[in-house]
């Protein structure tokens, strides 16, 4: 049987603000990426996330991020690798804390935003995080963009590759996520998210922006936290997964 691994990105707040709906995603998710402190998410809520997350079963991965509270780790930053591998560490490292206090562990790593998108490309950017990740624990997967220099640093220092889809976010032709500035870059249409999300897992294809279908196999796909109806969306393309014959399930 197909199956794959549904992550959301959820902490996603800070003091008493709250972005996502972190108890009722738990519900659906089979992983959580959960905010470290650089882009969002603190002490109490990375406690609180870790704790929920291990009463379900749900895997807790470190959303590792830029420091860059005030731009939600959106903006473009130029971080000097050895700094950047020690800030990922340090994030890693305060997640687990909380995730051993809560019976568990932190499974698996993956970047945030504009971290994310410039691992893509940047080789350097790249190594820097995996000397992070390396530095926490040289064991931990790490999840990224197929194709991308993270992926290819991460499996060279011989760490686990796993690969994300996005079922919410348009690509271009050469596979990487239309930039979010743009027009149409997140889908908003619900039943094209639900039908998008079966077509990944089932076929490892998705159309592009422009149409044409390029190829996207993962074994995690990304549900994003912070959309208007996250959580209702999350449950149909669940449902939508396990209806159509998909597992549901952790890739760890």
């Amino acid at each position: 049987m197909i199956s794959i691994d549904l992550n959301a990105d959820l902490g996603e707040g800070f003091g008493r603000w709250r972005l996502t709906d972190d108890e009722r995603l738990l519900s659906v998710v089979t992983s959580a990426n959960v905010a470290c402190g650089f882009h969002a998410g603190d002490a109490v809520t990375m406690r609180r996330v870790c704790e929920l997350a291990a009463e379900r079963g749900v895997r807790i991965g470190a959303q590792v991020s830029y420091r860059d509270l005030a731009g939600f780790g959106r903006r473009a930053m130029d971080v000097p690798p050895a700094e950047l591998a020690a800030e990922v560490a340090y994030q890693i490292g305060a997640l687990e804390v909380f995730a051993r206090a809560a019976g568990t562990r932190v499974s698996y790593v993956k970047p945030h935003g504009a971290l994310y998108n410039r691992v893509v490309h940047d080789e350097e950017q790249a190594a820097a995080v995996v000397d992070g990740v390396v530095l926490a624990d040289a064991t931990l997967p790490v999840l990224g963009l197929p194709g991308s220099r993270l992926l290819k640093v991460a499996e060279r220092a011989g760490l686990p590759a796993v690969t994300e889809a996005f079922a919410d976010r348009a690509y271009t032709e050469q596979g990487t996520l239309v930039p979010r500035g743009q027009d149409g870059a997140v889908i908003t249409d619900a039943d094209a998210v639900v039908e998008r999300s079966v077509d990944l897992a089932r076929s490892g294809t998705v159309a592009s922006h422009s149409g044409e279908r390029i190829p996207v196999r993962a074994r995690s796909l990304c549900l994003h936290g912070d959309t208007p109806g996250a959580v209702e969306l999350a449950r149909r393309v669940r449902g939508g997964l396990e209806s159509s014959g998909v597992r549901v399930e952790a890739f760890v």
